[in-house]
């Protein structure tokens, strides 16, 4: 099985519009972010983890054909802004797009896309079967099972979730001890970690590196990234060993 990092970035990306700052100012690649998003791939089975503004651009760049399903980790306008362009696979496989998401992030879809809902349709909007995530009960899109893990993004309910042997994990500040019993023995951790400076709703990266040094997988990863850490090759020189900072399109094998 393969992830993709579709997106690394924050909120508004990397480089930020009008910024002028080192890292917005970046050659490196790998300090190019869009917002953040993976791709879960079996042989036979593709899924997404969240649609944010870029959402549209991941897909070509990735030449995504196929896809079975997309899944959401919270409502957010960076995860969730670019599900309209799921109309392209829509018209591809002629059927509906699985959606799977818990109650608050598919009470803002039906707000933010209230066109697809509406008693009156027309040809061209997409075409969606909205699945309701329990955050206690696992559920399987082809043959790719997730087990949803639910963490705080300050007061706010996002979904995490554990594939096999791998933990993904975006927009967090805290993980209950009932929550990192579902983590345990993760061979891989996925983890925000936003700058190095307290923030209300984010890991910082040493607290993202408290979290892998308690839970630890044998490799760990860090995505959701902001500017204000610092170059990629800077930051990834400094980690732990076993521990370094995800960039777009990094794929790893699980």
């Amino acid at each position: 099985m393969k992830l993709t990092f579709l997106g690394t970035g924050t909120s508004q990306g990397v480089p930020l519009i009008g910024c002028q700052c080192a890292i917005c100012l970046s050659t490196d690649s790998r300090d190019k972010r869009l917002r953040t998003s993976v791709m879960i791939q079996s042989e036979t089975t593709t899924v997404v983890i969240d649609s944010g503004p870029d959402f549209r651009q991941q897909m070509l760049r990735e030449d995504v054909r196929k896809l079975d399903g997309l899944v959401f980790t919270h409502s957010h306008k960076d995860h969730l802004a670019g599900m309209d362009d799921i109309r392209a696979f829509n018209y591809i496989q002629k059927k509906d797009m699985d959606i799977y998401a818990n109650e608050e992030t598919q009470a803002m879809i039906k707000n933010d896309f209230a066109y697809i809902f509406h008693n009156i349709t027309y040809p061209g909007i997409p075409q969606v079967q909205l699945h309701l995530i329990d955050k206690n009960n696992a559920f399987t899109i082809g043959d790719i099972t997730f087990q949803p893990i639910e963490v705080m993004h300050y007061k706010m309910k996002v979904l995490g979730f554990r594939i096999h042997g791998l933990t993904y994990i975006t927009d967090a500040n805290y993980i209950s001890e009932e929550e990192k019993d579902k983590i345990k023995g993760s061979d891989i951790l996925i983890l925000n970690a936003l700058r190095r400076e307290k923030h209300i709703s984010h890991y910082t990266l040493e607290e993202a590196i408290e979290i892998s040094n308690e839970l630890k997988p044998k490799q760990t990863y860090f995505t959701h990234i902001s500017h204000q850490l610092g170059s990629h090759e800077e930051v990834n020189n400094e980690l732990p060993l076993g521990i370094h900072l995800a960039y777009d399109m990094l794929s790893i094998e699980f």
